[in-house]
């Protein structure tokens, strides 16, 4: 099933104000789209309430009772949502597995992958029915080789990378899949730059905001969403993409080509050698 409606759409982004959901939640009103998101803190919204066709929505997803209100007060709307956009992420705590705090590191874990999983459990219901709808979600550092003093946040998106793949395949009205960004100048690198334990990451952070490395541009995370949007489930669902790496600008034919093809390219898997 492939997404070819041109009316407007309801996009639901969890965590709008986060960098990339800001940046997401503009494109899609200025393209027309009605826009609905949670937030934690009512300074990072504050550019984008004045626009029309949003509405916003206060909740602590480490908080279950919040998210269930914040569900609650979305389902009185009758909105029906087209598109789910999770945009959050920790990267604390930073440091070895053994030495920091576990509860710190399991309430990461949580916020990081479970309770983005719950915030959709709880708002599936009401997608649009008889329709295909879409739920994206953002990958990270460290899903194909040791991501270094960052196992919380690195565990956590490879199990959202599998969960995207299990969503695909039970649902057959939702087409779900994961982005991994880049590089992308936002304030989580913070983060990075105030431990004393991100190790060999903290210098190549440092210099990425020193020397003004541009990072990926916000509209080419925008497009590769709606390229993967546009393409549904049998490009798209289950699958794990990179912004800058794959070939999905102008049109991305031959990686649809692909990807209709290989049942398991952008998966995770492990194959003998041949």
């Amino acid at each position: 099933m492939v997404d070819k409606r041109a009316k407007s759409k309801i996009i639901f982004i969890l965590g709008i104000g986060s960098d990339i959901g800001l940046a997401l939640a503009r494109y899609y009103l200025e393209q027309g789209d009605q826009v609905f998101g949670t937030y934690r803190s009512s300074n990072s919204i504050k550019s984008i309430m004045v626009m029309k066709n949003i509405r916003l929505f206060e909740c602590d997803l480490a908080n279950k009772s919040e998210i269930r209100k914040c569900v609650s007060k979305y389902k009185t709307l009758r909105k029906p949502w087209d598109v789910f956009i999770s945009c959050i992420g920790t990267m604390e705590p930073v440091g070895n597995f053994f030495k920091v705090n576990f509860d710190e590191w399991e309430d990461s874990v949580i916020v990081n992958s479970t309770a983005q999983l719950r915030f959709l459990h709880e708002l599936y219901p009401y997608c649009r029915k008889h329709s295909l709808n879409h739920a994206v979600f953002f990958a990270g550092g460290g899903t194909n080789n040791p991501f270094t003093n960052y196992s919380a946040y690195c565990v956590s998106k490879i199990m959202l990378i599998k969960m995207c793949e299990l969503l695909d395949d039970e649902n057959k009205n939702l087409n779900a899949f994961i982005v991994g960004p880049g590089w992308v100048r936002t304030k989580i690198h913070k983060q990075t730059l105030q431990s004393s334990l991100a190790g060999a990451n903290y210098a190549r952070t440092k210099q990425f905001f020193e020397l003004d490395i541009p990072g990926t541009d916000y509209r080419d995370i925008f497009d590769c969403i709606n390229w993967c949007i546009g393409h549904g489930r049998q490009v798209s669902g289950g699958r794990n993409f990179s912004v800058v790496h794959d070939a999905w600008r102008k049109k991305g034919k031959a990686l649809a080509r692909q990807l209709r093809v290989d049942t398991n390219k952008f998966k995770l898997r492990r194959f003998k050698n041949s």
